[in-house]
Order: C-alpha cells, then structure tokens, then sequence
C-alpha cells in the first residue's frame, strides 16, 4: 500500500495494515517529507557531532514502512506516482479534500482496483468539507471535547490526539473490508470517505439518542458517573491515583470487604445501584478516604484479593516495570536507523499463537528511492536526474 498520508490519521491506519502483513511504501515531499519528522520529543543521534535533532515521535509513527520521495505537484511526479499506483491495492492520504484531483492523481486518475482511503476533518463532501484543521477539531465538532473534564471547569481535551488515531483504526478496517469485498467479487476497489469528527461521532455511547428521545443534554461528568458509584480515580497515600470500579451489587460488596467495611453492604442508604447512585458523592468521598490512607500497592493487594476492579493510573515507567506487560510482550524494542534501539509500543491487536511482530525502524528520508524507483524501472541516471530536477 502507498502511505500518502501527514501527521497521524492516514500513517496511522497505513500502520495497522503494515503491522498486520502489508507492505508499505509512504512517499514523502522531497527535502522536508512528513511534518512528524519535525515535532518533539527529540533525541540526539549518538553519531551525531552536531547536535542535530531527532524525532522520537517519528520513531513511532514513521516505523514499518518504506520512504520515497516525489513532489506530486510537478506533472513527472504525477506520472510516477500513477506508475506506482498501479502496483499497489491500497492508498492512503490526508490531504485536504480536493487536493488529490488537483494534482491529477485522484481515485479517477488510477487504477479502479485501488482502494482509496480519504482521511480528512470534515469529510469528502458537505459545505464543511473544504475546512482545514486537525486532531482538537475532530474531538470539538464530534462532541466528544464538551463531554471531557468537570462540570464547573472548561473542556479538557484527551491526553492523545484521539480523532486521529480513532479515525486511523476505522479506516484500516474500512480498508480491509473493501479489499475483501473487491478479491471476493472480483469487481473494482472502493473509495473511503473516513473524517475526524465521524470517528468521535461514532463512539459517543448513548448521547444522541438520549437527546433525540429525553432531550437530554450530555455534559462533563469528571470521573464519576451519576448512574453508578462507587467509580472514581482515588488518590491514594502516596500521591498517586488508582481506578477502582464498583458500581454493581457483587463488586460494591466485594470493595467493602477489601476495605474492612462489610456492614456497609447492609447499610440500607446504599442497598441498590439507585440507592449508591444518589448518594454518590457520599460515597465516593468514604471510598476516597480510604484510599488516601494506604499506598497504592496495598490498595491493588486488597482489592484484588477481594476480585474487585482495580487498576493504577500507569506512567510510562509503570509500564516499563510491568511484569504483565513483559509477559504479554506488549513493548518491542525496534532497530531505529537513526537512534539505535528504542523500546515502544507492540503492533496491536496481535494473532494467537504468534509472537507480536517487530516491526521496522522509521525510515531516513527517501531511504528507499532506489529500491522502490529502480523496482519500476527507473536507472541510475533517471534517479540522479529527477533529484537534480527537484522530482525526486
């Protein structure tokens, strides 16, 4: 497949597809390539004399694929990127909408046995459709940012670009069903019109429909829930925070005995969901209480013995410790071709049976011009000539 893509959403999903067996050539600007090549954090090469800086950003984002260059605004570069298309079964991009057909490169420029996947913030059509924007527009006009925080304080966006990468996993599935559909029928690709605020769009629960029927107005909840308590992120003796969750009837008894409280299970203020729910500030605080008295080791010791829910709010260092993690080998040390071994994220979701896959270190730009331009029959003395040229 052919990652066309800037940032996160479409690299994302190209991503995915690479880590679950596609190959992926991302063709790259010439002299700049991905804006992702430029966002921190950054590291120092460790050949590197002058200090230069390095993406670890791009290190993650940019692994498992293969980089060419090609400026797809001079006409030669549009002709070997159709060149190149015909090659492939999938292209990916996020330009904005209208772009493509611009530089004569559109799904009604290539092969219709491509799948296109069309990732932007709108959408491919719709008055908005021409707007720019990026992660924080997807979240804000999805109506997931309004629902993110506490009540009396403003919007808190999530820790992550969440729409992006949202938007990234439904089109990979859009793509792989589209390919499906196209080798079981024989027929044409298929064009994907995957955009930012439809990914939120489609994860906002019950929201829309309580509007639609109660004229319900969803807002920001904090961490409580006001149809369910005990559920809080508690702070706990040494400063930190844990995620206990017991809002059924089995788990609010299992917490009492975890917390040397069992007389609360008869306590006749908190004998039903209901019951805890409209006293759910009461008793979440008594919850808190407690928590705030022990370490949070001997929290998760408790309630686990009792098999309530639990789980620390993990930093990356709990994550590095983790003996589940190694276990499940849910980190993988990729060779980067510029920092050496960097210890990330492994490809998700994985195939029982196999060993999660390590995938790739993020390539130099244009790391791959000659393998992938020589492999379409471009010589030597082309190649030369078209970055002389500025195409390449």
């Amino acid at each position: 497949m052919l990652d066309l893509g800037t940032r996160i959403s479409a690299p994302f999903c190209a991503a995915l597809l690479g880590e679950q067996g596609a190959e992926v050539v991302k063709v790259e600007q010439p002299g700049a390539g991905d804006f992702m090549r430029t966002m921190g954090p950054f590291a120092r090469p460790p050949d590197d004399a002058d200090g230069a800086r390095y993406s670890l950003a791009w290190a993650v984002e940019g692994r498992g694929r293969k980089s060419v260059t090609l400026d797809l605004r001079r006409p030669e570069g549009q002709d070997l990127f159709r060149r190149l298309a015909a090659t492939a079964d999938v292209v990916c991009e996020n330009f904005r909408p209208g772009t493509l057909e611009r530089w004569h490169v559109g799904p009604g420029d290539l092969d219709p046995r491509l799948v296109t996947v069309r990732i932007s913030v709108f959408g491919q059509d719709g008055p908005w459709s021409g707007r720019p924007g990026l992660d924080r527009l997807g979240i804000g006009y999805g109506g997931l940012l309004h629902l993110t925080g506490y009540p009396d304080r403003p919007p808190v966006r999530p820790g992550v670009t969440i729409s992006d990468y949202l938007t990234g996993v439904f089109a990979a599935q859009a793509a792989t069903a589209a390919l499906y559909a196209r080798d079981a029928r024989g027929g044409s690709g298929a064009v994907v019109d995957a955009f930012l605020y439809g990914s939120v769009l489609r994860v906002l629960e019950w929201t829309l429909a309580a509007y639609d029927v109660l004229g319900t107005v969803r807002s920001r909840e904090g961490n409580r829930l006001a149809n369910s308590a005990p559920l809080d992120n508690y702070p706990t003796g040494d400063g930190r925070y844990i995620c206990i969750v017991a809002g059924s009837d089995t788990n609010f008894a299992r917490l009492c005995a975890a917390m040397g409280r069992p007389e609360l299970v008869d306590d006749p203020r908190y004998a039903t969901l209901a019951d805890r729910a409209e006293r759910s500030d009461e008793l979440n605080d008594l919850v808190a209480a407690w928590t705030s008295s022990l370490p949070t080791s001997e929290i998760e010791y408790r309630c686990i013995a009792e098999e309530v829910p639990v789980a620390t709010a993990y930093t990356a260092a709990d994550i590095f410790a983790d003996v589940h993690m190694a276990a499940r080998g849910d980190l993988v040390t990729v060779d980067d071709p510029v920092v050496g071994p960097v210890r990330q994220q492994a490809p998700f979701p994985r195939f029982v049976g196999a060993e999660p896959s390590v995938p790739d270190g993020a390539p130099r730009l244009g790391q791959h011009n000659d393998e992938v331009w020589g492999a379409l029959g471009l010589t030597a003395d082309d190649r030369d000539r078209l970055r002389r040229d500025g195409v390449l």
